[in-house]
């Protein structure tokens, strides 16, 4: 039946108009997405009336060509000149600048693009053959269970900060604390407006994001006006070209460091609006934990730059599984897709698969495609914005201030927003230069009004606190957000020789085990099982050994 489905849907897709509209989505997004301040969302919001005469496939072809090509965009500004381009390639600047930055600007963009590449293709792989199974998994959750898993991404903001936790915890209130100014989500109250109407509605997230990443970023580099005037890297053109052999033996170096953020970012693509902007650097912090030398992570280490792109990818695949098959967005962008499809008098649910089966093949096989255009264009486009680099850093810097004003000021037409990415630019320049961390408040801004939104929606549901250790799913999420915030402690502890670091793996295992014992379904008991069994008997031949 699948296999019948995707014949049909090749048919569709495959036609010469559709493939030519993909192309120029595809390239759409590549722009938008190396633009800082223009979001992936702007970008397919911008090309929605662009698709009202076209049929859904069409349609959906070339939002999902501005989609994808989106995410990968966005790694050019994070690796070329350390800002990101989008909220989903964050963690991109963490390796990626510093490695352009010493000399390997071509690798940096080879790693980048083929690791966006192959974890499109697993996510892709994954959409066609496991979508109707996987997205059962996100049916299942409540907000108490949301509210735990917010809680479990919050913890990567200390373990984030490794070497400057408590700068780093300092730095996440703060995000939180500028999180819940303005209207209240629940209750309609004003909340630190101190009468500003401005306030009303909070900061918008974008400016926020730009001014603590792109104006800070470039208020430190021009506060050397000697550096200011020399380009961003020197040396000859050929030194900046795309290296893809090299590129894809590192990539194959760190297999497994793919395949793992691969599938994170599919899962969190799954749950409703969590989205890629929590997936790279989710996958992100789980590589550096994995990693047998996390100190290199920061310094431009390829499995930090694999991790983020493959990533972000990645979660497209997951969105576009709950947008088909249970009619809920995993993200904005699939949001404006469902938008797209209710337009033609479509509306995803549990059934479409089977009803609208030409369609809902065509988007997967659309997408799958989506990814081979979107390595094609950049490979042939990457010298145009390698050139970039070459201009003088002053003039970069004005150029993107002003694009980051444009962008912000098309978001809700507004100047307010202007201001407050100047005064957050201001405010991350003073936190970096006294050694706080940007990215735990960053995340405590996305994070707060989901954790607010879904603890509110839990506590009116039931007057049962005890459902949010109780559920399956929900201790399952407090199991890995303790573990992920004592991780710091056991790395030190193995390091000092500490004997209870022996029993921390199995004891994860264990207590991992106990929620997915309680969930149900015969694989995920038996799962449960084995790995309480398996996590006893590691206990004590570990306590044999140590006798």
């Amino acid at each position: 039946m699948i296999i019948d489905n995707l014949f049909l849907a090749f048919g569709e897709v495959f036609a010469l108009n559709n493939l030519m509209l993909m192309a120029i989505g595809v390239l759409a997004g590549l722009i938008a997405g190396s633009i800082p301040g223009f979001t992936i969302t702007m970008a397919v919001v911008l090309a929605l009336p662009f698709t009202f005469g076209m049929s859904p496939i069409e349609g959906l072809s070339t939002m999902l060509g501005v989609y994808v090509g989106g995410l990968t965009g966005g790694m050019f500004a994070s690796i070329l000149i350390g800002v990101p381009g989008t909220p989903s390639s964050i963690a991109t600047t963490f390796d990626g600048f510093p490695m352009s930055r010493n000399g390997r600007p071509g690798l940096a963009l080879g790693i980048g693009l083929w690791a966006s590449f192959f974890g499109g293709l697993i996510s892709a792989v994954v959409l066609v053959f496991l979508a109707p199974t996987l997205a059962a998994i996100g049916l299942e959750f409540g907000p108490w269970d949301y509210f735990m898993l917010v809680l479990f991404a919050l913890t990567i903001a200390a373990s984030l900060s490794s070497g400057a936790m408590i700068k780093g915890l300092i730095a996440g209130v703060v995000g939180l604390l500028i999180a819940s100014i303005g209207e209240d989500r629940v209750n309609g109250a004003a909340r630190f407006t101190f009468d500003f109407d401005a306030l009303g509605a909070g900061f918008a997230f974008l400016p926020v994001l730009i001014g603590l990443f792109a104006f800070s970023q470039l208020l430190t580099d021009m506060s050397d006006s000697e550096a200011a005037k020399k380009p961003m890297i020197a040396g000859h053109q050929a030194a900046v070209r795309m290296q893809h052999r090299e590129s894809i033996i590192e990539i194959f170096k760190h297999w497994g460091a793919l395949i793992r953020s691969a599938f994170i970012g599919l899962f969190v693509g799954l749950l409703p609006a969590a989205g890629s902007s929590i997936s790279n650097i989710l996958a992100y912090d789980q590589t550096k934990k994995a990693s047998k030398t996390p100190e290199a992570f920061g310094t431009g280490t390829p499995p930090g730059l694999i991790s983020s792109e493959a990533s972000n990818n990645a979660t497209a695949g997951g969105a576009l599984i709950m947008m088909m098959a249970l009619g809920i967005p995993g993200d904005a962008v699939t949001a404006v897709m469902l938008g797209a499809l209710t337009i033609h008098n479509i509306a995803p649910s549990p059934t479409f698969i089977t009803s609208q089966p030409i369609l809902a093949y065509g988007i997967m096989v659309a997408y799958f495609l989506a990814n081979f255009m979107t390595l094609a264009l950049t490979s042939g486009a990457l010298r145009g914005f390698l050139l970039v680099t070459r201009i003088p850093l002053y003039i970069l810097g004005v150029v993107i201030l002003l694009y980051c004003a444009i962008g912000v000021f098309t978001l809700n037409n507004t100047t307010f927003d202007i201001w407050t990415l100047l005064a957050f630019g201001i405010l991350g320049f003073v936190m970096v230069k006294n050694g706080f961390p940007l990215t735990p408040m960053v995340l405590g801004v996305v994070l707060g009004p989901l954790a607010e939104l879904n603890f509110a929606r839990a506590v009116s549901t039931s007057d049962d606190y005890s459902l949010f250790f109780t559920r399956p799913w929900a201790l399952f999420f407090i199991v890995m957000a303790l573990f992920s915030a004592f991780f710091p402690l056991y790395q030190n502890a193995v390091k000092s020789g500490k004997n209870w670091a022996r029993y921390y793996g199995v004891a994860f295992m264990g207590c991992a085990g106990l929620p997915l014992l309680l969930m149900e379904g015969w694989f995920r008991t038996g799962l449960g099982s084995v790995m309480i069994v398996l996590s006893v008997l590691l206990f004590l031949k570990k306590r044999r050994e140590a006798a």
